[in-house]
Formats: structure tokens, sequence, C-alpha cells
């Protein structure tokens, strides 16, 4: 094989080392240069949507939120603006995303069910067999389909 003090090693090296150079700068030129998209809609419903009479709904059940609510009052899903940035909230953000993986709401998809393997061993840790029991208990493969509201069994 090659020895610790071969030129041939050291030039290989460097030049593989310049050409990721040239490719990592070829990258960030490319998506600095990219053209930029328009906004997913229109103008009038931008201004409907900055409108100050807008009001905010959860995402889970549509129920209207008051104002600087952290919390849908109907179905418990959080709806604050910052919830994911407030770090004693963004724990029950994240119980939110687990029960909703444990109770079979979400749509399963090979991305889906990774993520949720991956997110509950680093969240749980030697526990997360445990969350991965409930998770399998109501994976149905066949049903596709998420529940946009929770279930009456649950309220």
């Amino acid at each position: 094989m090659f020895a610790a003090s071969d030129p041939d090693l050291l030039v290989a090296q460097i030049a593989l080392g310049g050409l990721a150079a040239v490719f990592f700068w070829r990258l960030i030129n490319w998506v600095r240069d990219a053209p930029t998209r328009s906004d997913p809609w229109d103008a009038a419903t931008e201004q409907k949507l900055s409108d100050p009479e807008a009001v905010e709904v959860c995402h889970r059940c549509f129920t209207e939120q008051p104002d600087h609510a952290w919390f849908c009052r109907h179905c418990g899903g959080a709806v604050g603006p910052c919830n994911n940035l407030m770090p004693y909230v963004c724990i029950f953000s994240e119980g939110e995303v687990f029960r909703n993986g444990a109770s079979g709401r979400v749509r399963r998809s090979p991305l889906t069910v990774a993520g949720y393997m991956l997110l509950s061993l680093a969240s749980f840790g030697l526990f997360a067999p445990l969350f991965w029991l409930s998770f399998f208990k109501h994976f149905k493969p066949s049903e596709g389909k998420a529940t946009s509201q929770p279930s009456e069994e649950n309220e």
C-alpha cells in the first residue's frame, strides 16, 4: 500500500481537497444565484392575511384562537407563534408530536417512520422502545390518511 511519506498520496490528497473546495464553491454560487420564487398566494390573499380583523385558527381543529394563545382551548394543540422557541413550552409541542405518532394521527410514510424512530431515540434514549411499541401498535400502512381532528373518545 502507500507509505505515510509517499508523495503520490500527498498529491492525491491535495487534488481531492482542491476538487472538494471547487465543488463547495460552485454549490454556494448555485444556491446564491438561484431564482427566487414568488409568494404562494396572490395579492388579495396577502391583504386578507395582513388585515387586522383576521383571526388565527388552530392547525388541527380550525377553532378560532384569541391573541397570544399558546394552546388551543378545544383540542390542546400548540398554536403559539413562539412555542418551539420557549424551552418550557417547547416540551409540550414535542409531546404533541409524540402523541400524534403514538395515537396514529399522522400519515405513515418511510420518511415519517424513520423520523419518529430517530427523534424518539434522541429524546428518550433507552426508553425509546417503549414509544416504539405504542407507535407500531397503531401502525396501519393501508390506511394512508391522517385525521385532522382528535377522535371523540379522547375528548
